[in-house]
């Protein structure tokens, strides 16, 4: 199976292995219903497995598993919302002092396009001042942080699950690089081992049921690319029925 997800996804076969190990453990601890690539309620965001275990209580409990091969991937989700913005204010008031500088010092860079000479704009690229330049792309790379890279926290904020898991290689576990709530499942001997418990979150009826349906949805794919059904053979046969 791994090697039919890494063939398909273009996804590394180490990632497909822990995706692969992720619903194996899920079954074993009563998760009847799996399924890889499911788009999550409430996100933007797909979760790599997602599971749901089923109550004779009554609705049952859903879990995410997100596997991370390589720690740049682990880090590229995992951003702390508050002490990036924090820092991103630190460096704005760093590029404003740069500026005010740059404009005494460098009064040739102003350029009159406004009716009023202090909103005139000013050509800080055109002397490729170092420290500024820096500051500009640290300030970009905080501003793509803050909009791309916020998942993990992201999913338990809307709390899109009850449950969340990540799916590591043992080599790369860390305990300071875990998400606030998470579990983590370390990859040992084969199998996954349960190295931290997860955090349980609270989520409404309704965000359950939907949950379901949606890991339904993404077998139901699934098992078309299986069987080679496309849309147009769907089409067909409801036309024919």
């Amino acid at each position: 199976m791994g090697a039919r997800v890494n063939d398909r996804r273009g996804e590394s076969a180490a990632h497909a292995r822990l995706k692969r190990l992720a619903v194996l453990w899920a079954q074993a601890h009563d998760y009847s219903a799996c399924a890889f690539e499911v788009p999550l309620p409430r996100c933007r965001y797909r979760a790599d497995v997602a599971a749901y275990r089923p109550s004779s209580k009554g609705i049952g409990s859903t879990a995410v598993f997100e596997c991370k091969q390589a720690l740049v991937d682990l880090r590229r989700d995992n951003c702390r919302t508050t002490a990036t913005r924090e820092r991103l204010e630190k460096v704005q008031r760093r590029r404003q002092i740069l500026e005010r500088h740059l404009r005494i010092h460098y009064p040739n860079l102003r350029i009159a396009d406004s009716l009023f000479s202090e909103f005139d704009s000013h050509d800080f690229a055109a002397i490729k001042h170092r420290g500024y330049g820096r500051v500009l792309r640290e300030l970009t790379a905080l501003q793509n942080r803050l909009f791309d890279c916020t998942k993990f926290e992201t999913l338990t904020r809307y709390r899109c699950a009850n449950l969340f898991f990540l799916v590591l290689p043992g080599e790369l576990f860390q305990a300071s690089e875990v998400p606030v709530g998470w579990g983590v499942l370390v990859q040992s001997n084969g199998e996954l081992v349960l190295t931290r418990k997860p955090v349980w979150q609270e989520s409404a009826p309704e965000n359950r049921i939907s949950f379901l349906q949606r890991i339904a949805a993404a077998g139901t794919r699934a098992l078309n690319r299986q069987l080679e059904i496309t849309f147009e053979d769907v089409l067909s046969a409801r036309c024919r029925s």
